[in-house]
């Protein structure tokens, strides 16, 4: 798949490991920061969300998405665990879940951008799903810069896979291929983030470590299966 990726908040928070065992397939590993595992929420909005050097689809290549996420590794491989993702775009949500085998789920969103504040809005909609919410204004603070490896953003968003499990848990890996990110100091002011309740995660009653980028060209391969747990 070929897209483009906009206007993106990471906030980060840290957890204790053990509370992230439970919620992803034993052959993979949670990946720790000086000890310490994350959660990542992240909204954005998709453009150009096409096959690969195929023409976009109308009305299916563009809409906002939010996902939250972890980082794991298996064989020595880091890479990226979402325990949600999600779309507006119903079409493109049955599409991820049948090809790459990830969570995605139906929302109404929003994303509106002044030129100075992007708001951002989603409720979960998806049949059967355990609701979740999301509504937040964020913003740029500082200068565009790239993360030097060692550092924690560099952890947290120079990954080039994403592992997803079938329904019967076999794990398969996507390769990702983009440039480094244009990363950004950022502010937020959070009204709603009830998207790790689901999960039954609490997240800590501190300030989320934050990142923006306003935008990527991306490229995801097809999954290959790695374990079969």
């Amino acid at each position: 798949m070929d897209m483009s990726w906009h206007d993106l908040l990471f906030m980060h928070w840290p957890v204790k490991v053990e509370q992230l065992h439970s919620l992803i397939p034993s052959s993979l590993e949670v990946d720790t920061f000086d000890g310490e595992a994350w959660i990542g929420v992240v909204p954005f909005r998709m453009t150009r969300v096409k096959p690969y050097r195929f023409p976009s689809i109308p009305r299916c290549s563009a809409f906002p998405e939010l996902n939250v996420r972890t980082y794991v590794t298996i064989g020595g491989k880091p890479g990226l665990w979402f325990f949600s993702l999600d779309a507006a775009n119903p079409f493109a949500v049955a599409v991820a879940r049948r090809l790459f085998h990830l969570p995605y789920f139906n929302a109404t969103m929003s994303l509106r951008d002044d030129g100075k504040v992007i708001s951002y809005q989603s409720t979960r909609t998806h049949r059967r799903a355990a609701p979740a919410a999301f509504e937040a204004r964020y913003a740029p603070t500082g200068e565009v810069y790239h993360s030097t490896p060692g550092t924690l953003e560099f952890w947290f968003t120079e990954r080039y896979c994403l592992y997803s499990a079938d329904r019967r848990t076999r794990v398969w890996k996507a390769d990702i291929h983009h440039a480094r990110w244009p990363l950004q100091p950022a502010s937020s002011e959070v009204v709603v983030n009830t998207m790790t309740d689901p999960l039954k995660v609490k997240l800590p009653v501190l300030s989320p470590v934050l990142h923006f980028a306003r935008s990527l060209e991306v490229i995801a391969w097809k999954p290959e299966l790695v374990a079969t747990n």
